[in-house]
């Protein structure tokens, strides 16, 4: 029955300025109204819609204001160049530095890796991907090149 995530929103203070910062992530505008855009993530699978509001004074909390984006393994390793380049600032995350991320995440038995960076809001996104769902105990928090080193 359900496939996947199709839509997600969140909160800008000025939805112009938030437009250009989406596109620096090559999202194609599927909508805009006066206080509105939808963006594409997947064209025709997913979207993203950004709401000028005032709500965007709610402070930060993982389960708000927070949008994590599935990227394959071979482009994390490439995220924070990609995301450099377009002048977009990693965030240190878990304790762990900007310039050792990409760091990799431990929940229960399976391991992710991810990068974090914020919009012009401070609404918090992530770019991560699965590196193994089956491990046999926890693993701590680390970055991506030391995950490699115990992992090869």
């Amino acid at each position: 029955m359900i496939k996947g995530l199709y839509e997600a929103h969140l909160p800008v203070t000025n939805l112009l300025n938030s437009i250009e910062f989406y596109k620096k992530l090559d999202l194609e505008i599927a909508y805009q109204h006066e206080k509105l855009a939808f963006f594409w993530i997947e064209k025709g699978h997913s979207w993203l819609g950004l709401w000028e509001t005032d709500k965007v004074d709610t402070p930060y909390h993982p389960s708000l204001r927070h949008i994590a984006w599935h990227v394959d393994t071979k482009d994390i390793r490439n995220a924070k160049e990609w995301l450099e380049s377009k002048g977009i600032q990693i965030i240190e995350t878990f304790g762990i530095p900007p310039e050792k991320q990409p760091l990799v995440l431990s929940n229960k038995r399976n391991a992710h890796a991810a990068i974090y960076f914020q919009d012009p809001d401070g609404n918090l996104l992530e770019l991560m991907t699965p590196l193994r769902l089956d491990l046999s105990e926890n693993a701590n928090i680390m970055s991506l090149e030391e995950w490699d080193e115990k992992n090869n």
